[in-house]
């Protein structure tokens, strides 16, 4: 009896270990590198591969034992009639990361299935070696002549027209070219090639890729083309290499102005004049200064920081353009304004004569029935008196 009592234990606690040892613990899922297919998978799907894999290589070695033969091949029959499922391990932390991707461009984050990863992957190395004799033409159209990755920090990220970077439209900036001209003339500016430019970049970059001036360069040329993201990311590598440039600051508050964020350009502006070297004429900062007053509406501070920026540059005919749009401009408003003001003061007279003339005939009015009041009185005692005297005359 007592040996029954602890058979019977002895198989509850056997059944209870057998228990314990197949469930699937979501908490302690294990994960290892696949060295065969480079990508790391969790303990399951790793003895599935291994499993196949030892299955593939059972053939070669026919003559081992029956016995291990015969395991493992119960074992891969039980794992291909129970296959992995990653559904099985979507809480685990590890999984949701395996299988999330991150869309920078869009800020967006985007689930995927295990097998739809493992299937692009596929189909990408396929597309890839179909595709192998047009790979460099393929290579050369996706390098973008850039800046490198694009740095952490800088003083200026706090501006909001730098911040929203990645949602900039495209707006070129042909005028730009002038700056890569060294005639600086109409028939240079038409004859201006801009994919000589960028041969011209792309060589300097291989020779000293981490310049704050070959950054620069790069980040105008991309202002030519219109893409502010790539100028940006250019001009805040270059400011911080070296924060207090001149240039750069100024590069920086052409594109945002350009983009309208007056407020952040005019503030890069007054500190590319703060920071510019004395010995340096500062005539492209006053005139970048007069045209946001001019959008600001500020005629009067566009015009003098025109004039300065016109003493500074004379021989520079688009200053003397600016100033002549901003002098109409001005003109043609104060026209409008003194139209305005006099009409509103010949409102105002007429208001007035015409109150004062209504006051005036309701006074007459008054006065006439006032007098009218009086001789009647007037006429009545007199006749009372006249009566009464002729009655004294009769006795």
């Amino acid at each position: 009896m007592h040996d029954r009592k602890v058979t019977v234990c002895f198989g509850l606690f056997y059944v209870l270990c057998i228990q314990v040892l197949s469930t699937n613990s979501r908490t302690s899922t294990l994960w290892k590198l696949n060295s065969e297919e480079g990508k790391i998978v969790s303990v399951s799907a790793a003895n599935n591969c291994n499993l196949q894999n030892t299955k593939s290589r059972g053939a070669e070695n026919a003559d081992s034992s029956r016995d291990s033969s015969y395991g493992t091949h119960m074992r891969s029959s039980e794992e291909l009639h129970h296959p992995y499922h990653p559904e099985e391990d979507e809480e685990s932390t590890f999984q949701i990361i395996t299988t999330t991707a991150a869309n920078y461009r869009e800020k967006t984050w985007r689930r995927h299935s295990r097998d739809k990863i493992i299937v692009n992957l596929a189909k990408d190395s396929t597309d890839s070696a179909q595709n192998s004799n047009i790979k460099g033409s393929t290579d050369s159209e996706s390098d973008v002549l850039d800046c490198g990755k694009p740095v952490n920090f800088t003083y200026y990220d706090d501006l909001i027209g730098v911040a929203q970077r990645y949602s900039h439209p495209i707006v070129p900036e042909p005028e730009v070219a002038f700056l890569f001209l060294k005639k600086k003339g109409s028939k240079s500016f038409k004859n201006f090639d801009i994919d000589a430019l960028e041969r011209r970049l792309r060589k300097a970059k291989s020779e000293k890729p981490r310049s704050v001036q070959l950054y620069n360069q790069i980040g105008n040329f991309w202002r030519i083309k219109g893409d502010a993201r790539h100028s940006i990311e250019c001009f805040r590598g270059a400011l911080a290499i070296a924060p207090t440039n001149a240039e750069v600051l100024l590069n920086l508050a052409r594109v945002l102005f350009n983009l309208q964020y007056l407020d952040d350009a005019i503030h890069l502006t007054r500190r590319s004049l703060e920071v510019q070297p004395r010995d340096r004429s500062a005539w492209r900062q006053y005139f970048t200064l007069g045209e946001i007053f001019k959008a600001y509406g500020h005629f009067q501070e566009s015009v003098n920081h025109l004039r300065q920026a016109l003493e500074l540059y004379p021989q520079y005919e688009p200053i003397k353009k600016a100033i002549a749009d901003v002098e109409n401009i001005s003109a043609s408003s104060l026209h409008i304004f003194t139209i305005i003001i006099i009409v509103f003061l010949v409102m105002c007279v007429l208001y007035v004569i015409l109150s004062s003339n209504e006051s005036n005939q309701n006074n007459h009015e008054l006065e006439q029935k006032a007098t009218r009041h009086f001789n009647r009185a007037m006429a009545m005692r007199s006749l009372k008196g006249f009566t009464q005297r002729s009655f004294k005359n009769r006795k």
